[in-house]
């Protein structure tokens, strides 16, 4: 006589349970897979459609400045019929470029270089020790991003006439790390509130003090977030021009910017095209090379920053 297993009566509908609940898991995983696949596809048409728009402008601008201005106004978007780097020449000597930015190098250089001593030292300090008002300058320094620049270029005009900086390159190293200083403070604050508390003490158990400790403990560790915010602040001061056009006056002086818009003026109709794509093409190089050689660690600072 055959007996029955009360086990595998059990275990059947188990079996068949199991299989009904993989079964829904993958339709659900299925389901996410699909739609995560449509969001891909629309993200790259959208990306790729958003990166042919900056890159096309660009690479016209590039070949544009190899031809002549007949070439130019005949056929703008065809290539050009020979390298023509008399272009290049005309606008680096005759039109001022080279003297332009050399002093845009002048100018942006010492603004980096203040702006980032003066903004890593107080970040680190906001970020790391605790003292009354601290987070009042805190927060004053973050108001500093939302007031618009075209409000305050009148009142440092003023200022910097009244200490005799106006037309000078100290005074727009000032005023562009004062315009630099507060997205910097911003940016930093998160990356020294995440380094580990245990290596300051360590520091200070072995005899560094508060200057030694931030130089050769803290910035090392904080290199990536140092590294984006200086490639973030050149971008924005080599790119500057209202702030020159209110505060330098003086020709001699002009950064890049002021140079290409008066190029432009002084040309009038008898506009030399392609000395003016080949001064847009110098100006927009260095911007170019720095951000492809500082990638990496521009996208590393940014997302070790984003974790906090």
């Amino acid at each position: 006589m055959a007996t029955r297993n009360p086990d595998s009566a059990t275990a059947v509908p188990a079996r068949d349970g199991a299989r009904a609940a993989a079964g829904r898991r993958g339709g659900a995983h299925a389901k996410a897979s699909g739609g995560d696949r449509t969001f891909g596809v629309i993200a790259n048409v959208v990306l790729s459609i958003w990166a042919l728009l900056v890159i096309l402008p660009l690479l016209w601008t590039f070949y544009s400045s190899f031809k002549n201005s007949r070439e130019i106004l005949i056929s703008p978007f065809s290539l050009p019929e020979k390298l023509n780097f008399d272009n290049f020449v005309n606008a680096w000597t005759e039109a001022g470029i080279g003297r332009f930015f050399g002093n845009t190098l002048i100018v942006v250089g010492g603004a980096l270089f203040l702006v980032m001593l003066l903004g890593s030292m107080c970040a680190y300090i906001l970020a790391r020790y605790t003292f009354p008002g601290r987070r009042m300058i805190y927060y004053a320094l973050i108001a500093g991003l939302t007031f618009p620049l075209f409000l305050a270029v009148v009142p440092l005009f003023f200022v910097l006439e009244s200490m005799s900086l106006r037309n000078t390159y100290l005074g727009l190293i000032l005023a562009y790390s004062g315009f630099a200083l507060p997205f910097t403070v911003f940016f930093l604050y998160a990356f020294f509130r995440q380094l580990p508390e245990e290596i300051a003490e360590a520091a200070a158990i072995d005899g560094a003090g508060d200057f030694r400790t931030f130089f050769q403990v803290m910035v090392p560790m904080a290199l990536p977030g140092l590294a984006s915010v200086t490639i973030f602040n050149f971008l924005g001061l080599w790119n500057q021009f209202l702030l020159p056009v209110v505060l330098n006056t003086d020709q001699s002086k002009f950064v890049l910017a002021q140079g290409l818009a008066n190029m432009q003026a002084q040309q009038g109709y008898q506009s030399d095209w392609g000395a003016m794509f080949a001064a847009v093409t110098i100006t927009i190089l260095p911007v170019l090379i720095i951000y492809a050689f500082f990638q990496r660690q521009l996208q590393g600072g940014v997302g070790r920053s984003t974790n906090k």
